[in-house]
């Protein structure tokens, strides 16, 4: 099946690419959605086949594909509604809107891809595909910081993935040694007892510095932030949630491997490290930042910061943490959908042009205190259950000074959040003509309700699909 999957999606991604017609780009659009889903749902069936020689479907790939295929969703919904206004009123040409569907496209199947890799090899060029649509999304509005932020990315992006494949060359060294050249995930995971430390430990560093950079973690995280600013808005929604989530795959999957050896408490302890600095760097700059979509992408820092320690943490962590994905991805990409939203009524990004958004558009404002509370994991968020949960596996390693840090730390990010949500949903706007405010209709914010549902309605009654799936995701973890 993987095979007739990527066959069908470059035909559509060359179809969208060819078309200048908003008909045929809103058809093809649908098709590609449908070949998305259809595909998604025949992996739900064939769990942990290998297909291809190359791809499985784990549980790990598995809950990942599926938070893609509800983004693909709703980030395509809300591409056609940003390319329509931007039509309507800067006169987009068609052929820029075809090479956004079309690198939107390779996107999502790059994504693909990644979550569905059983190989390591296969996993690196698919992160390497992404680098290559992101930064053709990042440049889409042709302005003098999209190229900026798109030739940063691209730049950044291929450092950090050589960074990678040098930790792949290392770990393949190791292996060379423990008697085996097969680079499969479940080769290594059987081998990796016998692979010899010094290679692993160079291995595991570089392999999370160089996804860092897809993760949005600390230290390569500079790239994603100026990525989320200039970006459309819909795929920074995709930047702040699944594609991070490939980042994250890619150093999990490394991460398991390592679980087996006698390096493991010195990779949590680089974990650790790696998440402290991210949740330090959102917080000193959440405390500063004025542009809503920066601040968002410090807050996804901030998010992958928890996750990066929960999954150095061990324990019940390690099921937090996949808890905590799913949620973010949610939460982040109503949030960045509503920005777009936001951006219409004021005409602008910065937080001190905002103000009475409840006065202006009240159903996007309701969206903004939902966000608020899911983000900032207040109950009855999906995310509180999934914070608790890391909090309480540091609790039970002893790491009581670090919590006590991390805990200071999310609160100066919570109130900074609150400071600047609130000011948009209930101070009065400086300087501001609303004349001419445009009008928007619920249905702009309908995805956004939708989405903050499932947060809520998933973490306080998980279904046992949901928990089973990500027991198996981490059944090769130490417990």
């Amino acid at each position: 099946m993987p095979l007739y999957y990527f066959i069908f999606s470059i035909a559509l991604i060359g179809g969208l690419f060819f078309a200048r017609s908003k008909m045929w780009h809103l058809i093809l659009l649908i098709l590609f959605n449908m070949l998305q889903w259809g595909f998604t749902i025949y992996e739900c069936f064939h769990y942990n086949e290998v297909q291809l020689g190359y791809f499985t479907v784990d549980g790990v790939g598995l809950i990942m594909l599926i938070v893609l295929s509800i983004l693909t969703t709703t980030s395509s919904y809300h591409s056609v509604g940003y390319l329509g206004h931007q039509h309507k009123f800067h006169t987009t040409p068609l052929r820029a809107q075809a090479i956004y569907y079309a690198a939107l496209g390779l996107l999502i199947m790059a994504q693909t891809g990644a979550f569905l890799s059983s190989h390591i090899a296969g996993t690196w060029i698919f992160v390497e595909l992404t680098t290559f649509a992101a930064s053709v999304l990042i440049y889409h509005e042709r302005t003098e910081y999209a190229i900026e932020a798109a030739w940063k990315y691209l730049f950044v992006c291929s450092i950090a993935i050589t960074f990678a494949f040098i930790g792949i060359l290392f770990l393949s060294i190791s292996a060379q040694e423990a008697g085996t050249i097969n680079l499969s995930y479940q080769s290594l995971i059987q081998h990796a007892a016998t692979f010899n430390p010094f290679w692993l430990k160079p291995a595991f560093l570089f392999i999370i510095v160089g996804y860092s950079a897809k993760m949005g973690l600390f230290p390569m995280h500079t790239v994603c932030i100026d990525a989320h600013t200039v970006a459309p808005p819909p795929i920074s929604a995709f930047i702040s949630t699944t594609l991070m989530n490939v980042g994250f795959v890619a150093i999990f999957r490394a991460y398991t491997i390592i679980a087996s050896t006698s390096i493991l408490p010195w990779a949590n302890n680089i974990l650790l490290i790696a998440g402290t600095l991210s949740v330090f760097v959102a917080a000193v700059y959440l405390l500063r930042v004025n542009h809503f979509k920066r601040m968002s992408a410090y807050s996804s820092l901030e998010n992958m910061g928890i996750v990066a320690i929960g999954l150095g943490s061990g324990g019940i962590g390690y099921f937090a943490i996949f808890l905590h994905l799913i949620f973010h991805s949610f939460t982040k990409a109503s949030l960045f959908y509503q920005i777009q939203q936001v951006h219409r009524v004021y005409k602008s990004y910065m937080i001190r042009d905002s103000g009475s958004y409840f006065k202006y558009y009240t159903a996007g404002a309701m969206v903004i205190l939902l966000v608020f509370i899911c983000i900032t994991a207040m109950p009855p968020s999906g995310m509180f259950i999934s914070e608790f949960m890391i909090f309480r596996a540091m609790f039970e390693r002893h790491y009581i000074g670090l919590l006590i840090f991390i805990l200071i730390l999310l609160t100066l990010a919570m109130w900074a959040l609150a400071k600047n949500f609130f000011r948009l949903i209930y101070a009065p706007p400086v300087n501001f003509d609303s004349s001419h405010v445009e009008k928007i209709g619920l249905k702009e914010s309908l995805s956004q309700f939708i989405l903050l549902a499932l947060v809520i309605y998933l973490g306080v009654n998980p279904p046992q699909q949901m928990v089973d799936l990500i027991n198996e995701a981490i059944k090769n973890l130490p417990h």
